[in-house]
């Protein structure tokens, strides 16, 4: 079943038992994204099941696109608010200017990846599946080029033209 499907099955039906197989799925990319922004694997792994509750909680917003980059903003948002959470309950009020230059850095950091993420949902397909695989499942690309039916040449040239094209749609220069 389609990720469309799935969520079909659970809000039309109320066929939740459904919901395990979107977290089947993603787990893995969900929680890689967690613990490349928490650096901490007990902490990745409470954002990754806050991601999946809230993502439930909100399964009728979805817009019906890819489910991945949805789960991976969610995780995201989760992991920054966990962060920002612990980080004030340390603060000490002699700490107050540096901490709203992170916070600052943290927003900046946020948009940077909201950015991304919503140039990525606009690339053909193709083009977004052979980002999730290299970058958020990290598959090599001998893996990418069986899966696809690629060579891995074209894999290799096809994943520069997309982050080229990324770049471009972002004003990155290099």
């Amino acid at each position: 079943m389609t990720d469309r499907e799935i969520v079909e099955e659970i809000l039309t039906k109320g066929r939740t038992q459904c919901y395990a197989e979107i977290v089947r799925q993603y787990s893995g990319l969900v929680y890689s994204k967690a613990l490349s922004v928490t650096k901490r694997e007990e902490l990745a792994s409470e954002v990754a099941q806050q991601t999946f509750v809230k993502a439930y909680e909100q399964l009728a917003l979805w817009c019906g696109q890819q489910m991945g980059p949805w789960l991976v903003t969610i995780a995201i948002h989760t992991a920054l608010h966990i962060l920002d959470k612990e980080k004030r309950r340390k603060e000490v009020p002699t700490e107050k200017l540096n901490d709203a230059l992170e916070d600052s850095f943290d927003s900046e950091r946020e948009e940077q990846i909201q950015r991304m993420e919503q140039a990525i949902s606009e690339l053909p397909e193709q083009d977004q599946e052979l980002i999730q695989r290299h970058y958020y499942k990290q598959e090599k690309t001998a893996d990418i080029a069986r899966h696809t039916g690629l060579s891995q040449q074209n894999v290799l040239v096809k994943l520069h033209r997309i982050r080229e094209k990324l770049r471009t749609k972002l004003g990155i220069k290099d």
